[in-house]
C-alpha cells in the first residue's frame, strides 16, 4: 500500500481551484485500488480495465474464496479477499456494491476505510413497468450516505456512466467516455480523475461537489433508458474542455 501524500504533489493545491490539465494530475500507477462488490459486473469490468492498464487491484466480496476465483478469471495480476481485507489493504477504494446492500456494508468496514479515499459509483434505482427510475436517499445521494457513514474516509463520487458490458468485453480496446467525479476535497478528485485517465478512452472531468452527486447518480436511469430505446451502451462526453 502506498502513501496516498507522497503520490499527490496537488495535495497542496487550494480547494476550488481551475480544473487542472492532465501533466498537472498525480501520478497514481503505485497506488493500491480495492473494488468492493468486485463480483459483480460493474466492479469486475473497473477491475480488468484498471489492471490491464497496469494498476495493483484487489476485489473484494463477502466471500474470499469467490473474489479469489473472479480475480483469477480476470488475470494481470488481480488480487481477491473479503470486503474487509479489500479495504485495509487498499489506498483507494471503489465501493460498486448494489443500492440494497451499500449502507449496511460501508457502517461495517468504517474503521478500515478511515484514511482512505473511497469512490462511491451506485446508483440508486428503482424499476417497474415504465423502466427504471431514481430514488433519492435521506441523505440526499448514494455518495453523501458514504459520506456519512465514513466520516474518516474521503469521500468521493465517479463512474457511475460506464457500461458493464463494454467494460468487460475484452475485444474492445478503449471506451470512449468522460467520468464525471465529484468531491468535496481536491486532493481526492485529483487521484479519482488520475485514476479515470489510465483506462484508454476514458478522461476524469470533476463535476461539483458531492451535494451534486444526486443528479449524476440520477442521469443512469436516462442513460438505461437511452440504451433501451437504441440498443446502445451509452456513455457521456462533456463538450468544450
Amino acid at each position: 500500500m502506498t502513501s496516498l501524500e507522497s503520490a499527490n504533489p496537488g495535495a497542496a493545491q487550494p480547494d476550488g481551484a481551475a480544473l487542472p490539465d492532465a501533466p498537472r494530475l498525480p501520478d497514481v500507477s503505485q497506488l493500491v485500488v480495492g473494488v468492493l462488490g468486485g463480483t459483480g459486473d460493474q466492479g469486475r469490468g473497473l477491475a480488468y480495465r484498471l489492471a490491464k492498464a497496469g494498476q495493483q487491484v484487489i476485489i473484494g466480496s463477502r466471500s474470499a474464496e469467490r473474489a479469489e476465483a473472479a480475480a483469477a478469471e480476470i488475470g494481470f495480476g488481480v488480487r481477491g479477499a473479503d470486503n474487509a481485507a479489500t479495504a485495509r489493504e487498499s489506498d483507494v477504494v471503489i465501493v460498486a456494491v448494489p443500492w440494497d446492500g451499500h449502507g449496511e456494508l460501508l457502517a461495517a468496514l468504517a474503521g478500515a476505510l478511515a484514511g482512505k479515499i473511497v469512490v462511491d459509483c451506485v446508483n440508486p434505482l428503482g424499476f417497474d413497468k415504465q423502466g427504471a427510475f431514481a430514488i433519492r436517499p435521506e441523505e440526499g445521494s448514494a455518495a453523501q450516505q458514504a459520506a456519512a457513514l465514513l466520516p474518516g474516509s474521503r469521500v468521493t463520487a465517479a463512474f457511475h456512466h460506464l457500461s458493464a458490458v463494454l467494460l468487460q468485453d475484452r475485444e474492445i480496446a478503449e471506451i470512449d467516455t468522460d467520468v464525471l467525479v465529484l468531491g468535496d476535497q481536491r486532493a481526492a478528485t485529483d487521484v479519482v480523475q488520475a485514476l479515470s485517465d489510465r483506462i484508454p478512452g476514458m478522461r476524469g472531468v470533476y463535476a461539483g461537489r458531492l451535494r451534486n452527486a444526486h443528479q449524476v447518480e440520477a442521469l443512469v436511469a436516462n442513460l438505461i433508458s437511452v440504451n433501451r430505446r437504441y440498443k446502445a451502451h451509452a456513455g457521456l462526453r462533456i463538450t468544450d474542455v
